[in-house]
């Protein structure tokens, strides 16, 4: 298990001050200092102060040291002056500080001008006091904040482990690391596709807004596109799956890589120890995807964005226009698009999402329930949503004991805002087809015509009127053992009240059910030989099984 954090220059562990805030010490201040020199550099990081009146110094150096000098040795040979910031440069130097006196009593243009044309901040002191104090002052602060780092690490790495054994989610782990980092944080593939995300939701979506840009130039130059965008790599046996994120971290910046190298650590055993994986849910169609065969915790970690962000609209809970950057961050275009709703129940969970990559239609995908996995397509508007979607359809009813497959859909949306109705309704066609007594036969796309009373019903389950409605129609059957005659009741309407039928579904003799079917008519005070009567019981108990998700089909198979 390895794990790579992308800053250079620098060991992983190894803390550091800036230039910046070593002028700003107590110390420092009282010697006035003055910035001459590469004012733009002053955030390099200082990881040690080194005290030298050498003029080959630089041969002396490894990078990151601010170099201390009087420069007596420098004065009256201006070749001298400009070579020796030359070497600092060349060495990697983080500053120069030049303390003003008989050497030189006033900034020297020549060293001046070499350090603007290199970027090398150069500093000045007007007042003299002892480079020791300085030197001391900045190693204790280094080797302290050293050590304050290393205790995080330990902290952070013991608490992660701790979650990982007690059998925590991956978001539990990244929730703990956004709390200790302070800003979002973020978990890709290799292609950027969003996977993962933690942190306070709005600052999350800022982050979102443009993240295929900002995650690019993050891992072109190891920083991102503000202070504090820290990446570590995620690996796993020689190869990399996936990076994780700080987006703008404002602490220690030393502080901030070992969290986020802990972290990455944490996920790769999290992926380790959850190896075996779990079908339902990914993102198809799109880069970065895993082909038929590679379901794993990999795929899992997408499965639980997928369903996240399916859940949330669906849901209604957040406003769908506050979804949009999740989404485009997940890979789904949307832009332009036409989307298209759809809900698969069949025997095989992971199939839809094969399907979608075959295909190659871009999609979320998601188990949100059981035997059912919700899809969103995205189409561009010139392309026949409607031909596509039956045939997405055709191709999943092709597959090997796929005659049980039904794809519920609702009608294409065009605007993004009207997603989350459109599951909804692709949801209850779902729910109305499971219920139906003719579920073994539907067509290749059930939409909310196909379903017909059945559709409405489900429409209309939560509103209180129905509710009220089905209660007093079904009073005398819902209460003691008068329960068990309705499965004879919802037979004898769904077929039609064929009592041939009937008794033969429910192996019982025509005299024992017209006992039972008096029995009914007793306990609900009504003749199911009046349509009237009947098609109003029968309006009553699909009601209420919409109401209790309970079969409408469940009659004994004969």
């Amino acid at each position: 298990m390895t794990t790579t954090s992308h800053i250079p220059a620098q060991q992983p562990w190894e803390p550091a001050l800036s230039v910046r805030q070593v002028l700003g010490l107590d110390r420092v201040l009282a010697g006035q200092p003055e910035v001459v020199a590469g004012a733009h550099r002053l955030d390099r990081p200082v990881r040690w102060v080194h005290v030298a009146e050498a003029a080959d110094v630089g041969v002396m150096l490894s990078g990151g040291e601010m170099v201390l000098t009087t420069g007596v040795l420098l004065a009256g040979d201006e070749d001298k002056q400009s070579e020796y910031i030359r070497s600092l440069d060349r060495a990697e130097a983080s500053a120069v500080v030049l303390g003003l006196g008989r050497a030189f009593p006033a900034p020297p243009d020549v060293m001046r001008r070499a350090a603007e044309r290199c970027g090398l901040p150069l500093v000045v002191l007007h007042r003299p006091f002892p480079f020791a104090e300085l030197t001391e002052e900045v190693q204790s602060r280094l080797l302290r904040r050293k050590f304050a780092a290393v205790s995080l690490s330990e902290a952070v790495r013991t608490e992660l482990t701790g979650l990982i054994t007690a059998g925590a989610p991956v978001q539990r782990l990244l929730d703990e690391v956004a709390r200790h980092a302070g800003c979002p944080v973020v978990v890709t593939n290799l292609a950027h596709r969003v996977l993962a995300t933690a942190g306070e939701r709005a600052a999350v979506d800022d982050v979102l807004r443009d993240w295929e840009r900002i995650a690019r130039q993050a891992g072109q130059t190891g920083a991102g596109p503000a202070d504090g965008w820290i990446r570590a790599e995620l690996s796993c046996r020689g190869e990399r799956w996936g990076r994780l994120v700080l987006c703008g971290d404002r602490g220690d910046r030393a502080a901030g890589r070992l969290l986020a190298d802990r972290a990455a650590e944490a996920l790769v055993l999290h992926r380790m120890l959850a190896g075996d994986g779990t079908h339902g849910a990914v993102l198809a169609g799109a880069a970065g995807a895993g082909g038929p065969g590679t379901w794993d915790a990999w795929d899992s970690w997408e499965e639980q964005s997928a369903r996240g962000l399916l859940t949330d609209l669906v849901s209604g809970a957040v406003p769908a226009r506050q979804l949009l950057p999740r989404a485009r961050a997940a890979g789904l275009p949307v832009n332009r698009r036409v989307f298209v709703p759809l809900v698969v129940r069949g025997p095989d969970p992971g199939r839809p999402a094969r399907v979608l990559r075959l295909l190659g239609l871009p999609a979320i995908a998601a188990g949100l329930a059981d035997d059912r996995v919700t899809v969103l397509l995205s189409l561009a508007p010139d392309q026949n949503a409607r031909s596509l979607t039956a045939h997405f359809a055709d191709r999943l009813r092709s597959e090997p004991d796929a005659d049980r497959t039904v794809v519920a859909a609702a009608d294409a949306r065009a605007d993004w805002s009207d997603v989350p109705a459109g599951l909804r309704e692709a949801q209850q066609v779902a729910d109305a087809v499971a219920d139906s007594a003719t579920a073994l036969d539907p067509p290749p796309v059930v939409r909310l015509r196909d379903v017909h009373l059945r559709g409405l019903v489900r429409l209309l389950r939560d509103d209180p009127h129905v509710q009220s409605f089905a209660e007093r129609e079904l009073d005398g059957l819902l209460r003691g053992p008068e329960r068990d005659l309705l499965p004879v009741l919802r037979t004898y309407l769904a077929t039609g009240r064929n009592k041939s039928r009937t008794a033969q579904l429910h192996h019982v003799s025509r005299p024992a059910l017209y006992r039972r079917i008096e029995a009914i008519q007793d306990r609900l005070g009504v003749d199911l030989d009046d349509f009237e009567q009947a098609a109003s019981v029968h309006i009553a108990l699909l009601a209420h099984d919409a109401q209790h998700d309970a079969p409408q089909h469940d009659a004994p198979r004969g």
